[in-house]
């Protein structure tokens, strides 16, 4: 792939978390909170896979392997601890405790609207 698909693609992947935070916020004013977390989760690991391909040249795919990337990438310091956390979090508390089992709480709001700030974290990390 060339240098000008990649970056495209890394466009493509950054418009695609901002467009689900803008849907996790529209889910979120509807007053559907678990359906807010998961799209807003969404974003942060599209965010997080655009990131790794900016940084590497290759987008990890599955959850899994974005975390071991998103390690790597800390380890070496081309990535920050902060966006490692709060990735983390993001995968932990709107992922696994409010979308999948109903146990949101009154940070998850927060969270939610916080997805905003780790994409354009980001995305600056990445270059793009």
């Amino acid at each position: 792939m060339t240098t000008v698909a990649i970056q495209d693609d890394i466009e493509g992947i950054f418009a695609d978390a901002r467009q689900l935070q803008e849907q996790a916020i529209e889910r979120l004013e509807q007053d559907d909170i678990r359906d807010a977390a998961e799209k807003a989760w969404c974003a942060t690991k599209r965010a997080a896979d655009a990131l790794i391909l900016a940084l590497t040249g290759q987008e990890p795919g599955p959850t899994g392997l974005t975390s071991d990337c998103l390690d790597d990438l800390v380890e070496t310091g081309r990535a920050t601890n902060s966006l490692q956390r709060r990735y983390y979090s993001c995968l932990s508390q709107l992922h696994g405790s409010c979308f999948y089992t109903g146990a949101c709480n009154r940070h998850t709001e927060r969270r939610i609207r916080e997805t905003a700030a780790f994409i354009a974290d980001a995305q600056s990390l990445s270059g793009a």
